[in-house]
């Protein structure tokens, strides 16, 4: 089951290190690292029912924000 509750200590922390990690990179290269962070997780998680619900819950997001 998708873990949905906070459940990362120190969010902020961790939002600066996501973002600071694309400084200098083109659009295409944040796209692509965007994409190999996925892989990773996604391979670290290993649970495609997880992957599943993680991928429709993004989803989701996504068309809610336009």
């Amino acid at each position: 089951m998708l873990t949905t509750e906070l459940n990362l200590p120190r969010v902020d922390d961790f939002y600066a290190m996501l973002i600071e990690s694309h400084e200098g990179l083109t659009t295409s290269q944040s796209h692509a690292m965007n994409a190999a962070l996925v892989l990773i997780l996604s391979n670290h998680i290993g649970q495609p029912e997880v992957l599943k619900q993680a991928l429709s819950m993004a989803r989701d997001t996504a068309e809610l924000s336009d």
